[in-house]
């Protein structure tokens, strides 16, 4: 792909405002023709720039009433160890986001579940009680902010 220029930026900051954009909403927001910005759109996807756009739903509605960040470190640090690992974790229903991090930690998880006792029997039943696991620490989440991710302008 050819490097983003700044009509590029200008589509990614406007689609992560709004991800619901019309096309020709699109277009007149960063100065193009239609055409040429469904075109720039289809590009920034086909080359991975531009991802899925998702909905964010209210946890309480859909039935979550805890989310947790839980604090994983290997008790050994083998590559075949660590990605098994982080497929295991991925793989549960609860797991919004696996975090493979530098430091005194190997992993944060990002966890939604019911309640309490759910999240206790998640991590009792299926993170302590694996044999890689060395250590976990769980902190609650009281509330989540979600900003945009920041979008440096080429030049």
């Amino acid at each position: 792909m050819t490097p983003l220029d700044r009509i590029d930026f200008e589509i990614l900051a406007a689609l992560q405002k709004d991800g619901r954009l019309s096309n020709k909403e699109l277009a007149a927001s960063v100065g193009l023709a239609p055409s040429s910005a469904l075109e720039r759109t289809r590009r920034l996807r086909e080359a991975g720039v531009l991802g899925a756009v998702t909905a964010r739903i209210d946890p309480a509605a859909v039935g979550i009433g805890l989310q947790a960040l839980i604090a994983i470190r290997l008790a050994r640090h083998a590559r075949e160890v660590s990605m098994a690992f982080r497929a295991y974790i991925a793989a549960l229903p609860e797991v919004i986001a696996v975090y493979h991090v530098s430091g005194i930690d190997d992993f944060l998880i990002h966890v939604a579940v019911r309640d309490s006792e759910h999240l206790r029997d998640l991590v009792l039943d299926a993170i302590s009680s694996r044999a890689e696991v060395g250590r976990h620490q769980t902190n609650l989440i009281f509330d989540v902010t979600h900003s945009p991710l920041p979008i440096y302008r080429a030049g």
